[in-house]
Formats: structure tokens, sequence, C-alpha cells
């Protein structure tokens, strides 16, 4: 018996079987979210495991080649973690680098009883440039698997003139509560959509930022925003804001520091260098304030 007929024999037995969410793109997703919930919550589903492939990502963000593995590991975890805040348990792998061999190898491993495939409309591979999404969804015809699309919105929201698309560049502030609280509030007045990278930096570890994206990503969801993010493991901010301003139709950039400190995003003049490549709006928020400025004004007892 093949693993196509399997799968179909299984489905018709009505055994619990996993939920494979492939993350082509980027990280999180409001609509991925809504959709793994109504899933487990069906009480279907005996395992959710959130694979992405080491490929590079068609759209905002700035990856070495060398990096290729820690991007992709990040997107899963950033997913994995939204996920928990919202009840959900995951498992996560980091699967070939070629999307197609990736959710091949998945299929096979797990026969899943569903793919909820994140990726853009038009995302394409190979010498043909392919639709990697058609091609997927053939993949899966027969084996009794169910394939859904859930679209990266970029496409999607660009033509939408009533909803403001902002790129919040943050990374040690990310979850600071006056920007999550300010993102918010932008989006009472008008419809907001947010993409949130995080360059890497030396005063904060990798998990730290992933849990602290997760965490807002986890907050906006819960206010019906409709917002992605990824860490960005260049620890060039200026790059990865160009990448992201080049791949990205935005409509404003927002960058955030420490309030009351100089920060070496200040220094190299982060600010200036992206209003010269871009003529949207660049607006600075400064948010809370670092820990070792906390820390020292509880040791002086200015701070309780």
């Amino acid at each position: 018996m093949s693993a196509e007929q399997a799968n179909v024999d299984v489905a018709a037995a009505g055994v619990k079987r996993p939920l494979l969410v492939f993350l082509a793109e980027v990280a999180g997703g409001r609509k991925l979210l809504e959709a793994a919930r109504e899933r487990t919550e069906s009480g279907q589903v005996s395992q959710v495991i959130v694979a992405a492939p080491q490929n590079q990502p068609t759209i905002g963000t700035h990856i070495d080649r060398d990096d290729l593995y820690s991007s992709a590991r990040a997107r899963v975890e950033v997913t994995m973690s939204v996920f928990a805040h919202f009840g959900i348990e995951s498992v996560g792998e980091v699967l070939d680098p070629a999307p197609q061999l990736a959710l091949g190898d998945a299929l096979r491993a797990h026969g899943p009883a569903e793919v909820l495939y994140s990726a853009l409309y038009d995302t394409r591979f190979g010498i043909a440039r392919k639709d990697l999404v058609e091609w997927s969804r053939e993949l899966t015809e027969g084996s009794g698997v169910t394939f859904t699309h859930i679209p990266v919105r970029v496409e999607e929201d660009a033509i939408r003139l009533d909803l403001t698309h902002v790129l919040v560049v943050a990374t040690q502030t990310v979850n600071a509560p006056d920007l999550v609280a300010r993102l918010k509030e932008r989006a009472v007045t008008r419809p907001h959509r947010y993409t949130v990278i995080c360059p890497r930096s030396e005063e904060v570890s990798e998990d730290k930022v992933v849990d602290d994206l997760a965490a807002t990503l986890a907050e906006l969801y819960r206010a019906d925003l409709d917002a992605t993010g990824t860490p960005i493991s260049s620890s060039d901010p200026f790059e990865a804001v160009r990448n992201a301003i080049e791949h990205y139709k935005i409509d404003e950039v927002l960058i955030s520091t420490f309030a009351g400190q100089q920060s070496r995003w200040l220094e190299s003049d982060l600010i200036g260098r992206v209003r010269e490549i871009t003529d949207k709006p660049v607006t600075h928020v400064e948010s809370g304030r670092a820990p070792a400025a906390v820390a020292a004004a509880v040791a002086e007892g200015g701070e309780h």
C-alpha cells in the first residue's frame, strides 16, 4: 500500500492526524493563527508541526546565505511561541532549503491531515519559475491531505487605500509596553498592518528576541490587528531596513529605541540614513528604558 493510500484510509477511519504549518516566508500571521486555532479546537488534530525550509524568503528580510538555517529556525520558533500564547502546543522542524523538497519530506514523515501553507500568492521556484503554491497544492492531491494556502497579505494590503502598512524596526524594545500600546492606538482610527523586523543585537540574546517578538505579535492579534515579523540574522539594521523597503509596499517606517539613551542605531544615524532612501515618513519612537538604566535607578532609590 502506498503512503498516499494509507493517508486516505486513515482519514476515512476518522483517526486523528497531525496539522502541518509550513512557513515559506515569514513568522506568525493573524490568519494563520486563526486557522490553527480552529483546527486544534475541533479536537481532530493529534499534533501541530511547524516547519520551514532553509530558503531565502522573497520579501522583507536581509539574510546572509550562511544564516539561512538560523533564519528558518527563527521563523519556526516565533510562530511556535505565538501559538503557545493561545494554548496551542507544537513542535518545530527546519527542513531542506528547497521548499518543494521540504514539503514532500514533511508529508512523508508526518502524514498530516492538512497543510496550512504560509506564502505569497506568486512565490516561484526553479528554472521554469513555476508557481510554488500551485505546485505544493498538486503535491497533496490524491493523498488525503487538505491543502490550505494562508497568503502573506503583502499584495492584498498594497491595494487597500484605507490601510496603513507600517514597517516596525525594533530589537531590544520590540515588546516594550508603550511601543505595543502605540501600535494598537494607531489602529483605532485607521486600519493598520505591521511588519516587524528585529536586526540582531549584541545586547540581547536571540532567544529573548524570539520570545519578545512573539509576545508582541500575540498582543496585536488579540486586538484583531494584522502583523507578521521575524528576527533578522544580519546585525546591520540599515541593510535590513533597506531590503524591507525594497520588497514591501510600505506607507511608513517606525524605528524604536530605548528612551533617554544613545544607542548604536542613533550613533550610526540610522534614522537619517533611512530617510535618504525612502520618500515615506520615518518616525523615531522612544520606548521604555534600557534594563541597565532601570537597574541603576532602582539602585539609587529612584524606582520601586
